[in-house]
Order: structure tokens, then sequence, then C-alpha cells
């Protein structure tokens, strides 16, 4: 008789669990408390448009480990178109300057020196660490699985890579652009005000670059919504099930091992195994009823900053607008909606080329970060379809 694995949550977590869980002969459940899977990687459709609420770039789209997990779990198959932006981003100040953010490390350099020949050399110095994390392979096994001779293999290639996280890997993206020193006051505000003020990591402003640069980030056309809907099918072909509108309230806990779950109508459902793919809080304080803390979960969810939450206006539009980039980021500080001071300004992002749920050429969407009055000015009440 097989082995049953409870599984709490499912969103991307939740069903790649449940799919390597499957893989492996178990009998798997997953438990969501929603009427579709996908948690956070999902979208929503209004009058054929879609509004997409996650994805925008997906790292391992053309190679590597990540991108053998992908095709596993059925994210990545032969029918997925990518698409592969030439500009990663456009970005405005207050005063309407530009600045580009190209995908093409050789492009931007020269870009980035045509702007500011005086800082030539930390330029260079800048893109060469982009350059050398394209080294960056990571490992197809879990720690677990790995032995020493993994580890031994990859050392003459990773070297570059190994130096990098050594010289970086604790430094915030303000510490990393002092460090280089730009005297360009342009190429210093705009760095800083995307990546300097909110403890960005040095190595993922790094390495984004340099995957966006290998064509190995792209974006997935059609976006979130059918991505985890092709994970949910590769995990029924396995003979998982998801029971849908169900809450976990509670984890079966014997002799300090999980053995199963408690759903908030009452019903107890036994398992081997529970992998909990919900939220951290909710598992260690609520489900578990806060009997496994360490000290470290305990000052992390005690101390730890938060992530800055995004408020998402959603825009469906009966007409065509070009745009140079899939994302537009206006940086000016002295915006409000309502009475809300804008910190950090706004973006957009289109996503008329990328979704195929499109209706006509005279159509697409577009997701507003903060601000309504930009659109105001070029779109009249009838072109507009929202949603928040």
């Amino acid at each position: 008789m097989k082995k049953k694995i409870i599984i709490i949550g499912g969103g991307i977590a939740g069903l790649s669990a449940g799919i390597y869980s499957a893989m492996n002969g178990f009998d798997t459940e997953i438990i969501e408390m929603h009427n579709v899977a996908g948690g956070q990687c999902t979208a929503w459709e209004r009058k054929k448009y879609r509004f997409d609420y996650c994805l925008h770039w997906l790292v391992g789209t053309s190679k590597g480990a990540f991108h053998e997990i992908w095709k596993e779990t059925n994210v990545i198959n032969n029918e997925t178109e990518i698409i592969d932006h030439e500009v990663f981003s456009q970005i405005f100040d207050k005063d309407r300057n530009e600045f580009i953010i190209y995908t093409n490390i050789e492009r931007w350099e020269k870009y980035l020196i045509g702007m500011a020949t005086e800082d030539t050399k930390p330029i260079h110095r800048m893109c060469n660490d982009m350059r050398k994390s394209a080294l960056l392979e990571p490992f197809a096994l879990p720690p677990e699985l790995r032995n020493p001779l993994d580890y031994i293999r990859i050392i003459p290639a990773m070297l570059p890579v190994f130096n990098l996280v050594r010289k970086f890997g604790r430094l915030t993206c303000k510490e990393y652009f002092d460090k280089l020193n730009f005297k360009n006051e342009k190429i210093k505000s705009f760095l800083h005000e995307l990546y300097g003020e909110r403890n960005f990591s040095a190595l993922m402003f790094i390495f984004m670059l340099g995957w966006f640069n290998q064509k190995n980030a792209g974006y997935i056309k059609g976006g979130s919504f059918p991505l985890a809907q092709r994970m949910v099918e590769k995990f029924e072909i396995l003979g998982g099930r998801i029971s849908y509108k169900k809450k976990v309230e509670k984890i079966s806990v014997e002799n300090h091992i999980a053995r199963g779950v408690i759903l908030t109508d009452g019903t107890k459902i036994s398992s081997d195994y529970v992998i909990s793919a919900s939220d951290g809080y909710t598992t260690i304080y609520k489900m578990l009823e806060g009997k496994y803390i360490s000290k470290k979960i305990d000052f992390a969810y005690k101390n730890w900053e938060l992530f800055t939450p995004i408020v998402q206006v959603s825009f469906g539009i009966n007409k065509v607008i070009k745009y140079a980039s899939p994302i537009i980021i206006n940086l000016s500080k002295d915006l409000k909606i309502g009475r809300t001071q804008l910190e950090h300004g706004y973006s957009i992002m289109g996503t008329s080329k990328n979704s195929v749920i499109i209706a006509s050429k005279a159509k697409q969407s577009l997701f507003l970060h903060h601000k309504w009055g930009l659109l105001r000015s070029f779109l009249t009440r009838n072109d507009i379809i929202l949603s928040f």
C-alpha cells in the first residue's frame, strides 16, 4: 500500500511538491482553500481581458537545473513560447530624464559608457561581474542527495562565481554601487533610486542581468494562470488529487510527528507525511500552535523587515498603446494617490504582445502600480475596463 502525503496549499510550491511526490510513488493529495490552484501565480479574466498578477520573468527558461525542473513540472513544454525582451525596463525621473536597462550586457555597457565616459572603468567592472555570473550552474540535486565529488567537480568552472559571492554576497546594491564609485550623477541617481534604497541584494542585481543576457530569464507567453494550470494537469496525470475550497486549521501531531490535518469544518485526514506549502507564519504559529519555534524563527518573525506592499490597478484597453519596454518606471517622489505619498514612484507593465487571451489586435492589458493620472491624458472612459 502506498504511503500518503498531504500537502497544504496548491500554489507553485505545493504543486511542485505534489508532482515530485506523485512521481516517487506516493499517494498524494493537495488541500487548497481557493477554488483554483496556483496561489499567487494567478490571473483573472474580465470581458476577454486577462489581468495577470504574478509572472514578469522566470529564471531557467532556456537551460540549466531550473530549466530541467520547469520541464519536469510542465511549467515549460514543447508548446510553450518564451519571449526574451531586448529592454528590461525604461525609467524616468521627475524631470522626464530617461534611463534604460537593456537585457544584452554588451549593449547596456555601450549605452552607459556613451552616457558617462568618465565612468568607463566602473561600468566595465560592473558588466564583467554580470558576465562572470553566467558561469553559475545550480546543483540539480538537493543538498541531502549530493556527495563530496559533486562539489569537487564544479570547483574549476565555478571559481569566478565563488569570487563574486565572496566579494559581494553580503552587500546591498547601495554598498555595491558605492564600491564601484560612479562619478556620473545620472547613473548614480538612477541606480540608487532603482535598487539602492530598499536593501536589494547586490548579487541578485548582478545575476539578474546575467540571466537576461543569456536569454535564460524570459517571459512565458500566456502568463501566470496557464503556467499554474499546466502544473495541475501534470499532477493529476500522475494520479494526484486536489481538494478545493478546503482549509486546514491544524496539523495533527503524535509524538512530535505530523500524522495528518484537521480542516476548519472538523474533517480529519490522516497521512504518513504532511508538507506545508502554506505561509510560514500560519504553519508555525497556528497550524502547529507555536509549539515548534526556534530562537532564529522567533527572532525573524518579530524583527525582520516586512516586504513593502504593492497596490496594482489593472486596465483593459480597447486600443493599442505602443511602448518601448515591458516595464516603464517613474521614480517621481512628489506624487500622491489620495492622501498617500508615493515613496518609490510607480510602474506600468503592458501585455498586449504577451497574453493569449487578447480578443483582437486592438486590445491590451496594462498593469499600473499606483498612479492613475498618467493614463487619463490619452484614454477615454469607453476605452477602459478596470480591475482592482
